[in-house]
């Protein structure tokens, strides 16, 4: 059967708040059992992280003569210049369009005190932000090599190994506009350190060809911008001012830094965008300073037009769904969702919040993805819950698990991707509700993948993609039928349960079955001609299985994610005017029929 207007929209909620707010000015957080520790302070940190300051014991043994701020002079071998693979479309593609199950790489190139407390010790002023390391021990040759040390040794190609290995495939990479280098930092506040990060930039290209080795996209976002956008120190301050929006020097530096990562980026064939700018304050001006950004951006090069862009909302939900809504190219927007940060959220139990993310919250999202063609990214959450929340839950562990994978579905299937916060911070093991390293296998399950099953060694996977890759679509007179489609899929769009191998072979027979009888009538399909109408249904079908087989047979078992933008950045130029419902529907149906097969086929391999 051939779904109606009504059943397609039910399909993008199903293929698929208020909670937000601010990575905050962090409050205060006492640590637990923090007398198992010698001589360790608590320092400012999210509610329901752990975070130590060992105030006796240097990093490492220093020579009597060195004080506690001494750095061992890092002479890393050169970088060099870096450049990036030559670009490719069809690669661009899927990184950019497929469904993004993905970790933030916090703290590796904008640090926050409570994540990578160990550089902050001799920082100066408040040791809050990237401008207290940099200002801090002793000079800023020191505060080089400590940055440059972390920068090589923090996050390495190992890592972006030991994703892909988990299903994870993309990253979301912050860093600062004093990343690009000194130019970038004259009359800013950064002026005074900018040759601190004279190596930095180059850092973060080989950081996004090391996750291209391993099929890994990267949405590299702006989390600093010049002057701050929010006046948290996450910004790159720790002042309290944001600057941005009040200095027209400043939002132009700002717009400058965008359109070098739009030069820079956009010909990278596993860049899957560009995030404008992380949590700025929801300002009456931020719209149109999205707009300008926007504008400027797409007109940096003939192909910048191409190239996903992100915005966050100000946790502005409904604001921004409609701002992205109201855009033909390619406009995601990007919504944090955390579960610690107001009193209502802190003194409510685990389980209500589980109910809440299942129900209202996961109503409101799906509303704003259907609204914005499924243009929604869930860009930062967490298994973060305060002891308050916690507290009364007969078994917390169960408990957290609910939450994080209530939260994991969720988002999987109302928006186009999410990017957990964050991938790694220091006393990882300790803090499931933070750390994803940690939380693997434990408050988080062990496999990402959007399809479950997914092989991993990758002999196996390489003939299971090809087995795919040949997967005859249907026949325009099988989709016309109705025999095409089999409506296994559960009605909330989760993934369902994995068939046993009996049930498919059973499953498999039955249609074999069904279109055996339908023989004579489709003989008699084929020789008549189609309404225009009927074309259309076809062609979107066709497209729509097609698609779904090309992201599912890359050999990393991909699904399409931002479909609707895909059907609109793909639309047949032939289409029959009055049709275009019947190219949507046909489209959807297309893309659920090949997903449901190639899920089968999975299971069957299993």
């Amino acid at each position: 059967m051939v779904f109606n207007a009504a059943a397609f929209s039910a399909l993008l909620h199903a293929l698929g708040l208020t909670q937000g707010a601010y990575k905050p000015v962090p409050t205060s957080f006492s640590v637990r059992n923090s007398s198992q520790f010698p001589s360790y302070h608590t320092v400012e940190s999210p509610p329901g992280a752990q975070v130590l300051f060992e105030s006796s014991k240097k990093a490492s043994p220093l020579p009597d003569s060195h004080d506690e701020c001494y750095v061992d002079p890092y002479d890393a071998s050169p970088i060099g210049k870096q450049s990036f693979l030559p670009f490719d479309p069809e690669k661009a593609t899927m990184y950019r369009y497929r469904q993004q199950q993905s970790v933030n790489l916090g703290s590796w190139f904008v640090h926050e005190n409570w994540m990578t407390p160990s550089l902050f010790r001799c920082a100066d002023g408040k040791k809050l932000s990237e401008l207290d390391i940099a200002s801090g021990w002793g000079s800023k040759k020191s505060a080089r090599s400590l940055l440059e040390r972390h920068w090589d040794t923090f996050i390495t190609r190992s890592d972006f190994e030991y994703l892909a290995s988990i299903g994870i495939n993309t990253v979301r990479l912050p860093i600062g506009y004093w990343n690009l280098g000194p130019s970038f930092t004259e009359n800013t506040p950064f002026a005074d350190v900018g040759e601190v990060y004279k190596n930095s930039w180059p850092r973060i290209v080989r950081a996004i060809n090391e996750a291209a080795e391993y099929g890994i996209g990267v949405l590299v976002d702006l989390h600093g911008a010049v002057g701050s956008q929010n006046g948290q120190p996450h910004s790159g301050i720790s002042d309290g001012a944001s600057n941005m929006f009040d200095d027209p020097e400043y939002m132009q530096k700002t717009i400058d830094v965008l359109g070098f990562l739009m030069q820079q980026l956009e010909p990278v064939s596993n860049v899957v965008g560009i995030q404008i700018l992380n949590e700025p304050q929801d300002k009456p001006e931020l719209a149109n300073f999205y707009t300008r950004a926007i504008e400027s951006m797409r007109n940096v090069t003939s192909t910048s037009v191409s190239l996903p862009l992100y915005i966050h909302d100000g946790f502005n939900l409904d604001r921004f769904s409609q701002f992205a809504a109201n855009r033909t190219d390619f406009v995601v927007q990007d919504h944090h969702s955390y579960f610690v940060f107001t009193p209502s959220d802190s003194s409510e139990p685990a389980s209500q919040h589980t109910s809440d993310i299942k129900g209202p919250i996961s109503k409101s999202f799906t509303d704003a993805s259907f609204k914005e063609r499924r243009n929604l990214f869930i860009g930062e959450w967490s298994c973060s819950l305060t002891p308050d929340s916690m507290a009364n839950e007969a078994d917390p562990d169960q408990a957290r698990k609910d939450f994080c994978r209530g939260q994991m579905d969720v988002y999987a299937n109302a928006a186009a991707g999410w990017s957990f916060w964050s991938y790694l911070k220091e006393d990882c093991d300790n803090d499931l509700g933070w750390c994803f390293k940690g939380a693997v296998n434990k408050s988080l399950p062990g496999s990402f993948f959007v399809y479950d099953n997914a092989p991993t060694d990758p002999q196996r996977a390489k003939e299971l993609s090809s087995h795919i890759a040949k997967m005859p679509a249907p026949s325009a007179s099988e989709i016309l039928d109705g025999q095409a489609h089999a409506p296994s899929r559960d009605s909330s769009g989760a993934k369902n349960t994995p068939m046993r191998r009996r049930d498919f072979r059973r499953q498999e027979k039955r249609r074999s079955q069904d279109r055996f009888d339908a023989i004579h009538r489709r003989h008699q399909a084929d020789s008549a001609p189609l309404s225009p109408a009927q074309q259309s249904t076809v062609e979107g079908y066709t497209n729509g299985f097609l698609a779904c087989r090309r992201f599912a047979s890359d050999g990393l078992f991909g699904k399409l994610g931002f479909v609707g933008q895909h059907v609109a950045d793909n639309w047949p130029k032939d289409l029959e005017p009055g049709t275009e419902q019947n190219y949507r529907d046909g489209f959807g149906n297309g893309l659920m029929e090949c997903q449901e097969r190639v899920q089968a086929a999975l299971n069957e391999a299993h």
